[in-house]
């Protein structure tokens, strides 16, 4: 099973859920792997601790324009949908930053003067933290599309056992990236009013995808009265309310999983993962 687990605006907890999530199911005994995808801020190294094992770099195919061939068509200008190869008076001018590689300039090119060469977006690197496998993208500063090495981080889902899939924040292409193939989606919010803004934006994108969804409420002892009518009149699953604990954001500061430093929080995460199995084949019915 594949779980993404993502939220409408930063700093709701997804991470800490993400990651307690995925200790609780390996201490379990489930096979786990954890993709951080939220490539431009991963944080889940923070409290996981992996050791890094293997580092890949990943690219992407820009065009390069042979200036000697070019007799100026303009045809691959006309093709491509971003203005990432436009002919300007007597140049071919390209802006590999908003290339999304699909290689159609190339393909119109009748003097075939465009080829491709690879442009770096960022690594993946991967590894073990403890019986949990480790996965996270890092993308280069000032790389404006991270769909491509979010693609590539998903690579390393696995065949079996349990995945789960650390979204980055918000509702953007890079967010629906991640979550895209996933068996069931965690929503985690907070019930403050942009918290509660933001999950109902984050829903009706869940709901575009068709994807089943559950949510977790963070910081629960305060007034979560709106978003509980909102889930029940919409029949959204709120899977578990955490506490508004201040040991839980003393451990987050050490950079501590709270089933780590509170044990009996392992428990909690772990009924989690059971509401999520309960939940998913309800609703996926």
């Amino acid at each position: 099973m594949r779980i993404a687990i993502a939220s409408g605006k930063g700093g709701t907890g997804k991470t800490t859920v993400a990651t307690n999530l995925a200790r609780a199911a390996a201490d379990a005994g489930y096979r786990v792997v954890y993709l951080d995808c939220d490539v431009e801020e991963p944080n889940g190294h923070i409290f996981l601790k992996p050791a890094i094992r293997e580092r890949r770099v990943v690219t992407s195919a820009v065009p390069e324009v042979d200036a000697g061939a070019c007799s100026l068509c303009g045809r691959c200008g006309a093709i491509c949908q971003y203005s990432a190869i436009v002919c300007v008076g007597d140049q071919v001018l390209v802006y590999p930053e908003l290339c999304h590689a699909c290689g159609g300039c190339m393909l119109v090119c009748p003097e075939r003067a465009i080829s491709e060469r690879p442009r770096e977006l960022g690594v993946v690197e991967s590894g073990e933290a403890g019986a949990i496998r480790f996965v996270r993208g890092l993308l280069h500063v000032g790389e404006p599309m991270s769909p491509p090495l979010i693609r590539a981080v998903k690579q390393e889902a696995a065949s079996e056992g349990l995945t789960l899939v650390d979204a980055p924040p918000g509702t953007s292409c890079p967010v629906i990236e991640a979550v895209r193939g996933a068996d069931f989606v965690v929503l985690v919010t907070e019930p403050t009013p942009f918290g509660f803004h933001d999950l109902k934006l984050a829903v009706e994108v869940i709901r575009v995808l068709g994807i089943p969804l559950g949510v977790v409420v963070n910081r629960a002892d305060l007034d979560g009265r709106p978003t509980r009518a909102y889930c029940a009149a919409r029949r959204i699953p709120i899977l578990l309310e955490i506490p508004d604990d201040r040991r839980i954001a003393e451990a987050y500061s050490r950079g501590e999983l709270a089933c780590d430093a509170l044990p009996e929080y392992k428990e909690t995460f772990r009924g989690l993962l059971e509401s999520i199995w309960g939940d998913s084949r309800v609703i996926s019915a």
